[in-house]
C-alpha cells in the first residue's frame, strides 16, 4: 500500500458489492449501532468476506491493488449510511498502510484476505491529540524484546482488532522523535482500560488502552528505530486525512439527500404547500448542496494531485480534512435547522450524522492544528518545529 491513488471509480465490481453490504447488513443495523454503542461486528465481518478490507493490499499478497481513490469512495459510501462502521474501516486502512510498508508478509496477507483487522494506537494522554510528541516508552530487555508501557488515549476498535499499529518513544533516545511496532491484540501486559459512551460514532469502539510490561519482540518495530514520525507523516497522514475527508463527504451528503427528501414530501395541511414551495427552504436546500459539492470537488483536486505528483499535493492533503470538518459540521446543522422539529427525532436518522460529523474536528490532527499546518507550509516553515520533534 503506498499513497498513490487509482484514476479510475471504483470498478462495478467494487461498487455492487459494497452496496449489497451496505443494503443487505450495514443499512438496517446502523440505528441498532448507535443506540446501543455497539461495535459494529457484524457489518465489518460482512465486508471482510466481501473482500473489501483488503482493496488497498498489494496483488502480491492476495489483495485488491487499488488505490486511495477507490478506498475513499468505499468509506464515502459507508459513512453516509453508518459513521461508526466507517471509522472502524478508515482507521483499519491508515494502520494497513503502515503494515504494507514494514509489516511481515503474514500480516499483509492477512490483511489482504479479510481474516486480519488492524487501527492505529497513537494519541496518548500525556500529549492527547498531539499524535506525533508520544509519551509512551520502549525498553530494551536483557532477553532481547523490548518492553512498551504507555496510557493510550483513544483507541478505535481497542478490543475488537487483530493488532494495534503503536507508537512509543524510540528506544534510543537520540534515533528520533517516535518509533512504531505491530502489537498483537491479546498480548500480556495490553488492556483496555476504559468505555465509550460518546455524542457520535457510537459504535466505533474508541476506548483508552494501556501497555503496562507489554513484551514485544524487536522484529515487532515497523521502519528503523526513531523513523516513526517520517512514516506516520509519509505513510498514514495522507491516507488518515483523505479517508476523513471522505467521510465527511458521505455524511454531508446523505444529510442534503435526507433534508431534500423531507421538504419535497412534506406537505402543510392547513395550507396545502409542500415546505419546498417556500423560496427561503428552497435557498437554504441549494446552499446545503453548494457547500458539499465544493467539498466533493476539493476531495477530487486533492486525490488529482497525488495521482499526479503535482507540487501542492501535500498542502492539498493537509487542507481537505481542514474544509472537510468545517463543511460536514455545518451542513449537518443547516440540515437540523431546515428540518426543524422532525430532525430531532431519530427515525430521520439526521440527528445520528450531526452527531457523528462532530468528530471530524477533533481527531488529530484537528483542525486548529490543520490550519497551523496550512499556514506553516504555505510560509516556507517545516510542518513541525524542532521542539516537537
Amino acid at each position: 500500500m503506498t499513497t498513490t491513488v487509482d484514476n479510475a471509480h471504483p470498478t462495478t465490481e467494487v461498487a455492487h458489492t459494497l452496496g449489497t453490504v451496505i443494503d443487505d447488513v450495514i443499512r438496517p443495523q446502523a440505528t441498532m449501532v448507535d443506540r446501543e454503542g455497539a461495535f459494529p461486528r457484524q457489518g465489518v465481518d460482512a465486508l471482510a468476506a466481501a473482500g473489501l478490507l483488503g482493496l488497498a493490499s498489494s496483488t502480491e499478497v492476495g489483495g485488491g491493488g487499488h488505490g486511495m481513490r477507490v478506498v475513499a469512495e468505499v468509506i464515502e459510501g459507508l459513512a453516509a449510511e453508518c459513521g461508526s462502521t466507517a471509522m472502524v474501516v478508515l482507521m483499519h486502512y491508515a494502520a494497513s498502510a503502515v503494515i504494507e510498508a514494514h509489516g511481515p508478509r503474514e500480516v499483509r496477507a492477512g490483511i489482504a484476505s479479510g481474516r486480519h483487522l488492524t487501527t492505529l494506537a497513537f494519541s496518548e494522554y500525556g500529549s492527547r491529540s498531539h499524535f506525533w510528541s508520544p509519551t509512551g516508552t520502549a525498553t530494551a530487555t536483557d532477553d532481547g524484546s523490548v518492553r512498551l508501557d504507555a496510557r493510550k488515549s483513544w483507541v478505535t476498535s481497542a478490543g475488537e482488532v487483530d493488532s494495534y499499529v503503536w507508537s512509543s518513544l524510540a528506544l534510543t533516545r537520540d534515533a528520533g522523535p517516535m518509533t512504531l511496532w505491530l502489537v498483537p491484540a491479546g498480548s500480556a501486559g495490553l488492556s483496555v482500560t476504559g468505555d465509550f459512551d460518546g455524542l457520535g460514532l457510537r459504535g466505533n469502539g474508541s476506548r483508552p488502552m494501556t501497555a503496562d510490561g507489554l513484551r514485544v519482540p524487536s522484529t515487532a518495530m515497523m521502519a528503523t528505530d526513531g523513523a516513526g514520525l517520517d512514516t506516520a507523516l509519509g505513510a498514514v497522514l495522507p491516507w488518515f486525512l483523505v479517508l476523513n475527508a471522505a467521510f465527511c463527504l458521505g455524511l454531508a451528503q446523505s444529510a442534503v439527500a435526507e433534508a431534500g427528501r423531507h421538504v419535497t414530501g412534506t406537505t402543510l395541511t392547513h395550507t396545502g404547500a409542500v415546505l419546498r414551495d417556500a423560496p427561503v427552504t428552497r435557498r437554504d436546500l441549494a446552499r446545503l448542496m453548494i457547500r458539499t459539492d465544493a467539498l466533493h470537488a476539493f476531495l477530487g483536486d486533492t486525490l488529482t494531485a497525488l495521482e499526479t505528483g503535482r507540487d501542492d499535493a501535500m498542502l492539498r492533503v493537509l487542507q481537505v480534512k481542514a474544509l472537510a470538518g468545517e463543511t460536514v459540521a455545518d451542513v449537518t446543522d443547516g440540515a437540523m435547522q431546515l428540518c426543524g422539529g422532525s430532525a430531532f427525532r431519530k427515525e430521520l436518522g439526521l440527528e445520528r450524522r450531526f452527531r457523528d460529523s462532530r468528530a471530524a474536528r477533533v481527531m488529530a490532527p484537528t483542525t486548529d492544528a490543520l490550519h497551523d499546518f496550512v499556514g506553516r507550509v504555505a510560509t516556507g516553515l517545516p510542518l513541525l518545529d524542532e521542539a516537537n520533534r
